[in-house]
């Protein structure tokens, strides 16, 4: 049974946080290219990235796990902006609003992933 990824509101709003994370790592220091600038990157383009993939495969079931990989991106994110956080590379108030975005795309892609029980 697949899904038309693009038709879903998660993928549309990770597509956005992923821009969001470039936008924000992009301050980053250059020491940082390939430490967290890039860490962060990769898992914010993971997230689109398997909900995608995962609304082709045949069952529910397949589909599902796809969307567990894409949350668990969103919590490695957040843990790394946290300790981007840490060390200044980005401000309290960025930290706030980054978070606030990823707890929202959590809690509709695991209300989504219920539906598909």
């Amino acid at each position: 049974m697949a899904h038309r990824f693009r038709d879903l509101e998660i993928w549309k709003l990770s597509r956005v946080y992923c821009s969001d994370i470039y936008e924000s790592t992009s301050t980053f220091p250059d020491e940082e290219k390939f430490g967290l600038t890039n860490q962060l990157r990769r898992a914010s383009v993971s997230i689109p990235s398997n909900i995608a993939e995962g609304s082709s495969r045949k069952s529910n079931k397949d589909f599902s796990r796809f969307l567990e990989i894409a949350v668990g991106s969103l919590y490695e994110i957040e843990t790394q902006l946290l300790i981007a956080n840490d060390l200044g590379f980005i401000s309290d108030n960025q930290l706030a609003e980054l978070s606030q975005k990823l707890n929202k795309i959590v809690k509709m892609t695991s209300k989504f992933k219920a539906t598909l029980k």
